[in-house]
């Protein structure tokens, strides 16, 4: 699927080589794919007949940072009113075309930017 390619490829510009993980779902999704750095998970991808969904989960840093940033509308309405745990904030969202990509890749840049 060309919106899977392009996000990993956009991910691993911005951090090198990524690890895909699949695991199964505790969801009606079947199989997920964790995509990873060394130990730490940066985000995982689920695929769909016409889609990719993608969730992420953010701490609270990352997520002001990302309520600062340039994203989509969507994408800052699903960080507002996503519950906040102790891991952080979990949103997940379909993305259908490869143009969608920078925007995946910039919620991981805002999750791995250093203190």
């Amino acid at each position: 699927m060309a919106a899977w390619d392009a996000i990993v490829a956009a991910i691993e510009a911005a951090h090198g080589p990524v690890d895909q993980e699949w695991r199964s779902s505790k969801s009606d999704f079947g199989s997920m794919c964790l995509l990873r750095r060394g130990k730490k998970t940066l985000l995982y991808l689920t695929p769909g007949r016409q889609e990719v969904v993608v969730a992420v989960v953010l701490g609270e840093r990352a997520v002001a940072l990302a309520l600062a940033a340039d994203l989509p509308e969507r994408v800052r309405t699903l960080l507002v009113e996503a519950k906040s745990y102790a891991e952080g904030r979990g949103i997940r969202f379909p993305v259908r075309s490869p143009s969608e990509a920078p925007v995946v890749a910039e919620l991981v840049r805002l999750k791995t930017t250093p203190r």
